[in-house]
C-alpha cells in the first residue's frame, strides 16, 4: 500500500472535488431565499427582477406605501405572497 501525500492524484483529486462542492454551496446559500413560518421573503434585487422596475422606483413604492415590506436587522424584505398579490 501506497503512502499517498498532496502530490498525488488521488488527493489532488479529492480536493478539487472538495472545492467544487464548496463553491456549489457558497453559490446556494447566496442564491437561497429567507424563510419564516412558510413563507418566502425576497430581497430588493429578486423583487426589482420580478416587477421589472428599478430599485428607485421600489424604493419609492416603500416610501409611498404602494408595496408592503418588512425591516430585519437592517435589511429590507418583501413577503413573496404579498407581490405576487400585487402583480395581479
Amino acid at each position: 500500500m501506497d503512502i499517498l501525500d498532496n502530490k498525488s492524484p488521488q488527493v489532488s483529486s479529492f480536493f478539487t472535488a472538495l472545492d467544487e462542492l464548496l463553491n456549489t454551496i457558497q453559490q446556494a446559500l447566496k442564491n437561497r431565499t429567507p424563510q419564516l413560518n412558510g413563507e418566502k421573503y425576497l430581497t430588493n434585487r429578486e423583487v426589482c427582477q420580478l416587477l421589472r422596475i428599478s430599485p428607485r422606483t421600489l424604493q419609492n413604492w416603500r416610501d409611498t406605501g404602494k408595496i408592503p415590506f418588512i425591516r430585519l436587522k437592517g435589511k429590507i424584505l418583501y413577503k413573496e405572497s404579498e407581490i405576487l398579490k400585487e402583480l395581479k
